[in-house]
């Protein structure tokens, strides 16, 4: 399970695009497979990886990564 999830996060990072409406707030995030990325929750609840919006809830998506060790500040 650990590895599909970095394995999607991978994925959306190497295909995320850039985002230019809206002032989501953001903090970074470090794995220990991925380059360092940004995680934002935009104005709809939802967190997006690095501009790409995944469509699930910020604080579910957060708590997924930090349950896979992933670290945010």
């Amino acid at each position: 399970m650990k590895n599909q999830i970095l394995s999607i996060l991978v994925w959306s990072l190497i295909f995320s695009s850039c985002k230019g409406d809206g002032n989501p707030s953001c903090i970074t995030c470090d794995a220990e497979l991925t380059n360092s990325f940004e995680l934002c929750k935009e104005s709809d609840g939802t967190a997006s990886v690095n501009g790409e919006n995944t469509g699930v809830s910020y604080s579910i998506y957060l708590d997924g990564l930090l349950n896979e060790g992933v670290t945010c500040n």
